[in-house]
């Protein structure tokens, strides 16, 4: 009978599983910022550079509406605009995120 070093039977797949796991959690041991609260801090941030640009589109608005007023709304327009120009910067902070993330040579 052969003496096998898997636990599995031979299968190697299994060996590189484990193997990838704890360097997962080795490399989460040395870089500890993806915990719970640094998540909800992104999601924060995240909804306030959409946020901040539609309230100040709005009070924009308003202040021009009060000075020049006319047929068309222009707290409803620049509320689209800052909703729109906030959803692009929130769009594209995620995208750089996830291009560094997936950039990472030690992240698999």
């Amino acid at each position: 009978m052969v003496d096998d070093p898997t636990p599995t039977g031979g299968d190697p797949s299994f060996a590189d599983r484990v193997g990838r796991q704890a360097e997962r959690k080795l490399r989460a041991r040395r870089n500890p910022g993806g915990s719970v609260w640094f998540g909800l801090g992104m999601m924060g941030l995240i909804g306030w550079s959409v946020v901040a640009p539609t309230l100040l589109g709005a009070a924009l608005g308003g202040w021009l509406d009060r000075r020049h007023p006319g047929a068309h709304s222009w707290t409803l327009a620049l509320l689209v605009v800052g909703l729109v120009i906030g959803c692009i910067n929130a769009w594209r902070w995620v995208a750089k995120e996830d291009s560094a993330m997936r950039d990472d040579p030690d992240n698999d």
